[in-house]
């Protein structure tokens, strides 16, 4: 990997890891439909200009049904369901169970047909499943299993929705998709979001959460990541999955003083190795399950190199990496 894939790696997972900390600070005053208006907003600001004035809206139009689709399963859901759980949950333990985002995606796929999984990475899902049951079993202390099942809920939306990319917006531009998205999101949780808007000020540690929600974690980190697979090509950049629960735990610790056990680790280092073996390639060639997106990676090394980020297209981007 070049110099520059390095840094845009780095900057990536430390940008992807910060929303769990954001988002359980924003939830002390806020509501989860009000975080995801505001965050979205934010988005949708930033995003939709740029992409209108290189042309990426224009083609969306046919695919609105898939485009809403995805929206409501990658954005609407998920973004909503990691509020609410955090409402109980620590910040560093529903970054941690998000990263069993691969091991759902796994299953989603073998249980499509579109792949017959080796012993290697059936044992992979058994470690990985493992590591979310440790982590469920002696970390979480929630007053019922409600947050569990949202953050459950988030990993199943996060695996779907790459498929959703793949398989009916595939030639359609990233930038145009995610711009799109985010001021469909917007728009679908304004009532909501606006009502449930507290009446009292907002403390300052929450207005700047939000706006490091919007502008950082979503606007600056989808462009970093456009950046990031047109540099290195999809699949080395899918590596990331690996990388953003470590800096929610890291950043849970270190600034919100959350509590970290054996257990935490051991969860952890079982989801890590499960994911990696689950959704490594088996001995014998199988039907990969986004074919342009494996094809582009494996030119990774000129002609992703040789696009502009803001030109890489939802075939390169369909992955099961967790926005958070």
């Amino acid at each position: 990997m070049s110099r520059r894939g390095w840094m845009l790696f780095v900057a990536l997972g430390i940008i992807w890891g910060i929303p769990y900390m954001l988002i359980k600070v924003a939830v002390d005053e806020l509501s989860p439909a009000s975080i995801v208006l505001a965050r979205t907003a934010i988005g949708a600001a930033l995003l939709l200009p740029l992409a209108a004035r290189r042309g990426y809206l224009r083609p969306l139009l046919p695919h609105w049904r898939m485009l809403l689709a995805f929206t409501l399963i990658e954005i609407c859901i998920p973004w909503y369901l990691l509020g609410y759980a955090e409402q109980e949950l620590s910040s560093s333990l529903t970054g941690l169970l998000v990263a069993a985002v691969p091991l759902v995606g796994a299953v989603l796929v073998w249980a499509m047909g579109t792949e017959r999984p080796g012993r290697r990475r059936q044992a992979g899902l058994l470690v990985g499943f493992a590591g979310v049951a440790a982590l469920v079993g002696f970390d979480v202390e929630a007053s019922s299993p409600a947050p569990v099942l949202a953050v459950a809920g988030t990993a199943v939306c996060y695996a779907v929705g790459p498929i959703i990319l793949s398989r009916w917006l595939s030639q359609l531009p990233g930038l145009g998709v995610m711009a799109a998205s985010l001021t469909a999101s917007a728009v679908l949780y304004l009532p909501l979001g606006l009502a449930q808007w507290p009446g009292e000020p907002l403390s300052g540690e929450v207005w700047l959460s939000v706006a490091g929600l919007g502008a950082v974690c979503t606007v600056a980190a989808f462009l970093v990541f456009f950046a990031l697979v047109a540099e290195v090509g999809p699949s080395r950049a899918t590596v990331i999955t690996y990388v953003n629960p470590a800096v929610a735990l890291l950043l849970g610790v270190a600034v919100l003083d959350e509590r970290i056990t054996v257990f935490t680790g051991v969860g952890f280092g079982l989801i890590l190795i499960g994911s990696v073996l689950a959704t490594s390639r088996d001995k014998e060639p199988e039907p990969a399950v986004v074919p342009a997106a494996v094809a582009t990676d494996r030119t990774a090394g000129d002609g992703a190199r040789s696009r502009e980020a803001l030109d890489v297209t939802c075939d390169d981007i369909a992955r099961p990496v967790a926005e958070p």
